[in-house]
Protein backbone atom coordinates (compact mmCIF):
# COMPACT_ATOMS: atom_id res chain seq x y z
CA UNK A 1 0.00 0.00 0.00
CA UNK A 2 2.12 2.88 -1.37
CA UNK A 3 2.99 5.35 -3.65
CA UNK A 4 6.31 4.73 -5.56
CA UNK A 5 8.36 4.99 -8.40
CA UNK A 6 11.19 3.13 -10.27
CA UNK A 7 14.80 4.66 -10.40
CA UNK A 8 18.48 4.09 -10.62
CA UNK A 9 21.36 4.77 -8.13
CA UNK A 10 24.04 6.64 -9.59
CA UNK A 11 25.63 6.92 -6.38
CA UNK A 12 26.61 9.00 -2.67
CA UNK A 13 28.16 12.62 -2.19
CA UNK A 14 27.28 15.35 -0.01
CA UNK A 15 25.51 18.60 0.88
CA UNK A 16 24.78 21.19 3.30
CA UNK A 17 21.53 21.67 4.43
CA UNK A 18 19.95 25.54 5.93
CA UNK A 19 21.62 24.88 8.84
CA UNK A 20 25.00 24.41 7.27
CA UNK A 21 25.54 20.72 8.58
CA UNK A 22 27.09 18.17 5.89
CA UNK A 23 24.95 15.72 4.90
CA UNK A 24 25.62 12.32 3.17
CA UNK A 25 22.63 11.34 0.42
CA UNK A 26 22.36 9.20 -2.15
CA UNK A 27 21.61 10.39 -5.84
CA UNK A 28 18.80 8.53 -7.26
CA UNK A 29 17.64 9.23 -11.14
CA UNK A 30 14.03 8.57 -11.53
CA UNK A 31 13.15 9.03 -15.20
CA UNK A 32 9.47 9.40 -15.41
CA UNK A 33 7.86 6.40 -15.22
CA UNK A 34 4.54 5.14 -17.72
CA UNK A 35 1.43 3.22 -16.14
CA UNK A 36 1.36 0.01 -17.95
CA UNK A 37 -1.27 -1.42 -16.26
CA UNK A 38 -3.99 -1.07 -13.83
CA UNK A 39 -5.16 -4.03 -11.39
CA UNK A 40 -8.16 -3.82 -9.73
CA UNK A 41 -10.09 -5.61 -6.93
CA UNK A 42 -13.30 -6.66 -9.38
CA UNK A 43 -10.59 -8.13 -12.25
CA UNK A 44 -7.47 -9.33 -10.24
CA UNK A 45 -8.44 -9.59 -6.65
CA UNK A 46 -6.02 -6.93 -5.83
CA UNK A 47 -5.37 -3.01 -6.71
CA UNK A 48 -2.01 -1.97 -8.01
CA UNK A 49 -0.47 0.16 -10.98
CA UNK A 50 1.81 -1.54 -13.38
CA UNK A 51 5.01 0.96 -13.57
CA UNK A 52 7.69 1.05 -16.95
CA UNK A 53 10.65 2.53 -16.63
CA UNK A 54 13.93 3.21 -19.19
CA UNK A 55 13.22 2.89 -22.88
CA UNK A 56 14.50 -0.60 -24.07
CA UNK A 57 14.87 -1.34 -27.85
CA UNK A 58 12.82 -2.50 -30.68
CA UNK A 59 15.16 -5.56 -31.32
CA UNK A 60 15.31 -6.93 -27.92
CA UNK A 61 11.47 -6.50 -27.44
CA UNK A 62 8.96 -9.44 -28.56
CA UNK A 63 5.71 -9.74 -29.85
CA UNK A 64 3.57 -9.95 -27.32
CA UNK A 65 5.61 -7.47 -24.70
CA UNK A 66 5.21 -4.80 -27.77
CA UNK A 67 1.42 -5.66 -27.71
CA UNK A 68 1.46 -4.81 -23.65
CA UNK A 69 3.71 -1.92 -23.98
CA UNK A 70 1.10 -0.90 -27.03
CA UNK A 71 -1.85 0.14 -24.89
CA UNK A 72 -0.36 2.53 -23.14
CA UNK A 73 1.36 4.28 -26.37
CA UNK A 74 4.88 3.79 -24.80
CA UNK A 75 7.82 2.94 -25.94
CA UNK A 76 9.13 -0.83 -24.73
CA UNK A 77 10.51 -0.71 -21.12
CA UNK A 78 13.56 -3.06 -19.96
CA UNK A 79 12.04 -2.95 -16.28
CA UNK A 80 8.29 -3.69 -15.50
CA UNK A 81 7.03 -3.50 -11.79
CA UNK A 82 3.90 -3.03 -9.78
CA UNK A 83 3.48 -1.32 -6.90
CA UNK A 84 0.94 -2.25 -4.82
CA UNK A 85 -2.37 -0.12 -2.94
CA UNK A 86 -4.62 1.84 -4.22
CA UNK A 87 -2.26 5.20 -3.62
CA UNK A 88 -2.29 5.84 -7.40
CA UNK A 89 -5.16 4.59 -8.91
CA UNK A 90 -6.54 8.05 -9.98
CA UNK A 91 -3.29 7.99 -12.72
CA UNK A 92 -4.46 6.31 -15.88
CA UNK A 93 -2.96 4.18 -18.15
CA UNK A 94 -0.01 5.97 -20.37
CA UNK A 95 0.34 8.64 -18.27
CA UNK A 96 3.75 9.31 -16.44
CA UNK A 97 4.67 9.29 -12.68
CA UNK A 98 7.80 12.09 -11.97
CA UNK A 99 9.65 12.82 -9.08
CA UNK A 100 7.29 15.53 -7.26
CA UNK A 101 5.02 13.29 -6.03
CA UNK A 102 7.73 12.76 -3.37
CA UNK A 103 8.33 16.41 -1.22
CA UNK A 104 11.34 17.15 0.42
CA UNK A 105 11.39 15.85 4.03
CA UNK A 106 9.37 12.92 3.40
CA UNK A 107 9.76 9.57 4.78
CA UNK A 108 10.40 6.69 2.18
CA UNK A 109 11.51 3.28 2.00
CA UNK A 110 14.22 1.96 -0.81
CA UNK A 111 13.95 -1.47 -2.19
CA UNK A 112 17.21 -2.62 -3.75
CA UNK A 113 19.30 -5.83 -5.18
CA UNK A 114 22.08 -5.65 -2.50
CA UNK A 115 25.84 -6.65 -4.02
CA UNK A 116 26.75 -10.23 -4.52
CA UNK A 117 30.18 -10.93 -3.32
CA UNK A 118 30.04 -14.63 -4.26
CA UNK A 119 30.95 -17.71 -2.43
CA UNK A 120 32.05 -16.33 1.31
CA UNK A 121 33.70 -18.39 4.93
CA UNK A 122 31.06 -17.70 7.84
CA UNK A 123 33.80 -15.08 9.35
CA UNK A 124 32.57 -12.58 6.38
CA UNK A 125 29.13 -14.08 6.07
CA UNK A 126 28.32 -14.49 9.33
CA UNK A 127 30.99 -12.12 10.99
CA UNK A 128 31.85 -15.11 13.15
CA UNK A 129 35.49 -15.34 14.96
CA UNK A 130 38.24 -16.88 14.25
CA UNK A 131 40.41 -19.34 16.35
CA UNK A 132 44.32 -18.69 17.53
CA UNK A 133 46.45 -18.23 14.48
CA UNK A 134 49.59 -19.68 16.57
CA UNK A 135 50.86 -22.78 19.05
CA UNK A 136 49.47 -25.66 16.67
CA UNK A 137 45.54 -24.82 17.46
CA UNK A 138 44.59 -25.97 13.29
CA UNK A 139 41.62 -24.30 13.96
CA UNK A 140 41.79 -20.63 12.21
CA UNK A 141 39.01 -20.00 9.60
CA UNK A 142 37.02 -22.84 9.18
CA UNK A 143 33.43 -22.41 10.53
CA UNK A 144 33.94 -25.05 13.62
CA UNK A 145 31.52 -27.86 14.87
CA UNK A 146 28.44 -28.96 12.99
CA UNK A 147 26.39 -30.78 16.36
CA UNK A 148 25.79 -33.29 17.59
CA UNK A 149 26.11 -36.88 16.24
CA UNK A 150 22.34 -38.30 16.69
CA UNK A 151 20.41 -36.64 14.16
CA UNK A 152 22.87 -37.61 11.33
CA UNK A 153 22.73 -34.94 9.32
CA UNK A 154 23.54 -30.98 9.13
CA UNK A 155 20.65 -29.20 10.83
CA UNK A 156 18.76 -25.70 9.37
CA UNK A 157 19.60 -22.60 10.10
CA UNK A 158 22.99 -23.60 10.45
CA UNK A 159 25.53 -20.84 9.67
CA UNK A 160 28.30 -22.10 7.19
CA UNK A 161 29.78 -20.79 3.97
CA UNK A 162 28.08 -20.03 1.13
CA UNK A 163 26.50 -17.86 -1.31
CA UNK A 164 26.67 -13.93 -0.23
CA UNK A 165 24.98 -10.76 -0.98
CA UNK A 166 22.63 -10.47 -3.90
CA UNK A 167 19.51 -10.12 -1.93
CA UNK A 168 16.38 -8.24 -1.83
CA UNK A 169 17.15 -5.93 1.04
CA UNK A 170 14.69 -2.63 2.08
CA UNK A 171 16.07 0.16 4.17
CA UNK A 172 13.47 1.95 5.88
CA UNK A 173 12.64 5.33 7.40
CA UNK A 174 14.57 7.43 4.70
CA UNK A 175 14.73 10.79 4.45
CA UNK A 176 14.01 12.69 1.32
CA UNK A 177 16.88 16.10 1.75
CA UNK A 178 16.17 17.41 -1.62
CA UNK A 179 13.96 16.73 -4.77
CA UNK A 180 15.39 17.83 -8.15
CA UNK A 181 11.90 17.87 -10.53
CA UNK A 182 14.38 19.56 -13.49
CA UNK A 183 16.68 16.97 -12.98
CA UNK A 184 14.17 14.43 -12.12
CA UNK A 185 16.78 13.57 -9.32
CA UNK A 186 15.81 12.35 -5.09
CA UNK A 187 18.73 13.29 -3.09
CA UNK A 188 18.22 10.83 -0.40
CA UNK A 189 19.72 11.00 3.28
CA UNK A 190 22.37 7.87 4.00
CA UNK A 191 22.86 4.66 2.09
CA UNK A 192 20.86 2.44 -0.14
CA UNK A 193 21.04 -0.76 -1.40
CA UNK A 194 22.66 -2.44 -4.10
CA UNK A 195 25.38 -1.23 -6.71
CA UNK A 196 25.93 1.90 -8.99
CA UNK A 197 23.37 1.78 -12.08
CA UNK A 198 21.37 -0.36 -9.61
CA UNK A 199 17.32 -1.04 -10.16
CA UNK A 200 15.96 0.56 -6.94
CA UNK A 201 12.19 1.17 -5.92
CA UNK A 202 10.98 4.18 -3.85
CA UNK A 203 7.74 3.91 -1.74
CA UNK A 204 6.69 6.10 1.08
CA UNK A 205 7.47 4.38 4.37
CA UNK A 206 5.17 1.69 5.97
CA UNK A 207 6.11 3.08 9.20
CA UNK A 208 4.58 6.37 8.47
CA UNK A 209 1.04 7.52 8.45
CA UNK A 210 -1.01 6.44 4.93
CA UNK A 211 -0.79 8.29 2.03
CA UNK A 212 -4.13 9.50 0.36
CA UNK A 213 -4.79 8.67 -3.04
CA UNK A 214 -3.23 11.56 -5.50
CA UNK A 215 -4.67 13.86 -7.86
CA UNK A 216 -2.97 13.27 -11.25
CA UNK A 217 -3.91 17.00 -12.40
CA UNK A 218 -1.84 18.09 -9.00
CA UNK A 219 1.55 16.84 -10.44
CA UNK A 220 0.78 17.50 -14.53
CA UNK A 221 0.13 21.44 -13.26
CA UNK A 222 3.54 21.44 -11.23
CA UNK A 223 5.16 19.72 -13.71
CA UNK A 224 3.69 22.03 -16.41
CA UNK A 225 4.68 25.26 -14.58
CA UNK A 226 8.32 24.36 -14.28
CA UNK A 227 8.98 23.81 -18.14
CA UNK A 228 7.16 27.11 -18.93
CA UNK A 229 9.39 28.73 -16.58
CA UNK A 230 12.48 27.46 -17.54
Amino acid sequence: MAKGILGTKVGMTQIFDDAGRLVPVTVIQCEPNVVLQKKTEENDGYEAVQLGFKDKREKVTNKPEKGHFAKSGSNPKRYVQEIAGNEMSNFEVGQEIRVNIFEDGEIIDVTGTSKGKGFQGSIKRHNQGRGPETHGSHFHRSPGSLGPIDPNHVRKGRKLPGHMGHDTVTIQNLKVVKVDEDKNLLLVKGNVPGPKKGLVTVKNAVKQDPVQPLDPAQYEKQTQQNEDES
